[in-house]
């Protein structure tokens, strides 16, 4: 019998139908992104037998950067208020996250390990019940700034500027509570972060401070009386007298153009909120000025809102403008934390702390 005649576009259609339904079934199968809600971070757990992405170690062989976690919001919350930064609070898994839950299984004596585990787990659990995630309503201060217009990336032109403050509320809310800009958004859609009024939910960490503490004040207990730079792993480390840890922070730690130093020095004293001053001796990359120049304060200065100074000339421990990078990139020879972190350090460590500086 003789089959009847289809056109091509038939065939075609006919050839296409199983293709169609193969990629609506894989599509379907796909499991959906947990939604970053309160109550999702708030009630997050560990799963024995998941990472801490809440994803099996097959599925994150994938190479697509999967989204951020609930799970992995509270670890990092946990880690933060542990004082084992985890570096600007994300949600995703990333070698800042990494480092410090090693970091913290090692202090607590768990069985070593960069992932998040049933043992760590329940150790950031203890005697820490606050929520993950918290409401704050936004002032009217937040909203009105006041916010630079823009920061330019050359620092020449940056010193022409009268302040080096934020660009944005959403710049200025992500830094004050430790989170990424893209955190902050995700959990918060359609909010506008420069109206006052509004409620957010946000890192239940210690927000950071602008103040200026006074010299009498400090250091603050628990005082920091030794300070080690890892330039391999990338971290500081803050000990107390008795050789207790005390904080653990991640840090951009100098360059192939100007590495940090070797060998042991001593902090010779904190300035909050300071002027950066160039010297053309430095020879930055990309600076082409042949006379000193100064750029005023504010969180986005080169130096960030802290300089802790080191008695080796021309280097310090300081912060940032940019926070979501620190580790991930390169410094100048200085050793590079986080706003945050490097308050908190500024404000705890004492005069002639020793700081010794490690390659291994």
């Amino acid at each position: 019998m003789m089959r009847p005649w289809l056109s091509v576009p038939a065939v075609l259609a006919m050839l296409a139908l199983p293709t169609l339904a193969s990629a609506k079934e894989t599509k379907a199968k796909e499991p959906a992104a947990p939604a970053l809600t309160e109550q999702a971070v708030n009630a997050a757990t560990f799963t024995e037998g998941k990472t801490d992405e809440g994803k099996t170690d097959e599925d994150k062989s994938k190479k697509s950067e999967p989204p951020a976690q609930p799970i992995t919001v509270r670890a990092q919350v946990l880690l933060d208020r542990a004082r084992f930064s985890p570096g600007a609070i994300d949600g995703r898994e990333g070698d800042n996250y990494h480092r410090a839950l090693a970091a913290f299984a090692a202090a607590r004596k768990l069985p070593t390990s960069d992932h998040l585990t049933k043992e760590v787990w329940e150790a950031l659990q203890s005697g820490d019940s606050a929520p993950a995630l918290k409401s704050y309503t936004i002032t009217k201060e937040d909203a009105d700034g006041p916010y630079e217009r823009r920061i330019p990336p050359k620092m020449e032109q940056q010193a022409e500027l009268d302040a080096l403050g934020y660009t944005n509320a959403r710049e200025m809310l992500a830094e004050r509570f430790h989170m990424s800009r893209d955190l902050l958004s995700a959990l918060n859609p359609d909010k506008k972060f420069d109206e006052a009024g509004t409620t957010i939910l946000v890192a239940g960490v210690e927000p950071m401070g602008l103040d200026k503490p006074k010299g009498k004040d400090l250091p603050q207990d628990p005082k920091v009386e030794r300070i080690s730079v890892d330039k391999t792993n990338r971290d500081v480390r803050a000990f107390g007298a008795d050789g207790a840890l005390l904080a653990y922070y991640p840090a951009s730690i100098g360059s192939s153009e100007k590495p940090a130093p070797s060998g042991e020095t001593t902090v010779k004293g904190v300035a909050f909120d300071p002027v950066y001053t160039y010297n053309p001796k430095y020879g930055f990359k990309g600076v082409k000025s042949k006379q000193k120049f100064s750029i005023r304060p504010g969180p986005n200065n080169p130096v960030g809102l802290v300089w802790i100074d080191l008695a080796i000339p021309s280097y310090g421990i300081h912060g940032t403008p940019e926070p979501e990078r620190v580790s991930k990139t390169e410094s100048h020879g200085c050793i590079r934390l986080t706003n945050w972190s490097a308050r908190d350090l500024a404000k705890h460590v004492a005069r002639g702390a020793k700081v010794a500086f490690t390659d291994d």
